[in-house]
Parts: structure tokens; sequence; C-alpha cells
């Protein structure tokens, strides 16, 4: 995940951050052998090669965890209003990111990570299926739930579900929704122009991922098997996407 220079080397305890903005400026900091003296130059500390005086920055260790994000969290790192953020509720040392977002009052499944290549394979469309189950005002009709399967249109934004199936009837619907795509507040865009809006939304699986039996605001880290089988899935997803765009054209 790329960052400013300045903050790779403060989070590196090898300065401060304005201190961090001095060595950079005095051409004592390289990436990739090359010296750099401009102050918004960002790099990856876990794929490039910075050094500071001739000395290599250690990259983090990898860490992974699946979190059962509470509503009223922020899918966030970082809240000038300080909000509760996802990062919260892991206790580490390492800087960890959410992969993905949940709506602040939406609930469920959220992985947070300091791996930037696992974090664009799960964020990328085509890649990793997500589950949803959804509470929504009235009920919707078959033909409803079968235009979102085939796409509607959105505020000019084409988006669409890969299923959506009914769980329970009543007042309020309870109805399981999947994606592929992953477009801002697409699940509650889509019911609301539908005429259902969401009363309620849970994620509660990312491909093989399953949110399992953890209470809101539990975390686990996941295992390397886990990871390892993420990842490939990710892959193999986005091969067979790729292919069938290639036969489209």
């Amino acid at each position: 995940m790329r960052e400013r220079l300045q903050k790779i080397i403060a989070h590196a305890a090898i300065a401060s951050r304005r201190k961090a903005e001095e060595l950079i400026r005095e051409g004592r900091v390289t990436v990739n052998g090359k010296v750099v003296r401009e102050l918004g130059t960002c790099a990856d500390p876990q794929r490039d090669h910075i050094r500071v005086d001739r000395k290599l920055i250690q990259p983090e260790p990898f860490e992974y965890y699946l979190l059962n994000k509470p509503r009223g969290v922020l899918s966030a790192a970082t809240d000038p209003k300080n909000r509760p953020l996802v990062t919260d509720f892991v206790k580490t040392g390492r800087r960890l990111y959410p992969a993905g977002r949940l709506d602040y009052n939406s609930e469920g499944l959220i992985i947070l990570t300091n791996d930037g290549d696992l974090t664009r394979l799960i964020t990328q469309a085509g890649t990793l299926k997500k589950f949803y189950r959804v509470k929504v005002k009235g009920c919707p009709t078959p033909v409803l739930l079968r235009n979102l399967e085939e796409g509607v249109v959105v505020e000019g934004e084409r988006m669409s579900a890969s299923a959506v199936r009914l769980l329970k009837r009543g007042n309020n619907a309870w109805l399981e929704v999947v994606l592929e795509e992953g477009k801002n507040r697409q699940v509650r865009r889509m019911f609301e122009s539908i005429g259902h809006p969401v009363m309620r939304l849970k994620r509660t699986r990312i491909g093989m991922l399953s949110i399992g039996e953890l209470k809101p605001g539990e975390a686990r880290r996941l295992t390397k098997a886990e990871v390892e089988a993420l990842r490939k899935q990710a892959f193999d997803q986005k091969r067979k996407a790729s292919k069938r765009v290639g036969a489209k054209q």
C-alpha cells in the first residue's frame, strides 16, 4: 500500500515525520536506488527498497484479521471526527487497513490487513463474491428482484446483483443478496431505486470466508491456509472474468 515517504520513515521509528522531511530534502533517502527529494513522493514499504542513510527500512510482516463490524463504526483507519473505527477492534502493533468498506450503519464481515496486494484483489470487481443478509421495507415482488439481477440504472450508473433470494416474507422482508461488484452503497441504492429501502444490512461472506460465530465487535486472526485459499480463489475468479470478457470481444 503506497504511502508518503515521511510517513513510512516515521512508522519505522527512524525519525519523527518532521525530521523525516528534513532527511528527504537533504537527499539522504533513496527508493529503489534513486535519491528522492520531493516531499510528496509515495512508496510501498512492502515492495519498494527504501533506505535512509543507506540503511534499508524493513517492511512490516503481513497480518490478516476477520472482523464482525458493528453498526455505527467507520470502515477506515483514521477519522477527523473521531468516530469509532474498525481498526479499534484489533489489538496489534501493525498499521492495518480495511480491505473494502461497509457503510457506517451496515454490519458484518470485513477483513483488516496491511497486505496491499490482497486488499486490491478483494476490492476488485469480479474477483470475490460478497454475500449480504438484507432487511428491506415492504416485500419486493419477484419481478422487482429479477430487475435487480438483470441490472438497474441508479443516478446514471448501472449496477446489478449476481443473485437475490427471498429468505423471509412479511411486512418487512429478509433477502440474501450476492454481489460481484462493489460500487458505493450499492445494495442500499439498488433497493431504494425499486421502492424498498434497506432497514438493515449485514455482510455474511467474502468468497470462501464466512462470519461464523463471531459476535459484533469480535475479530479473529486468519490462518495461513485461509489467506492462501482466499488469494487463490480471487486469482481464479479474476482469470475466469478475463476469459469471459475476451470471449465477448
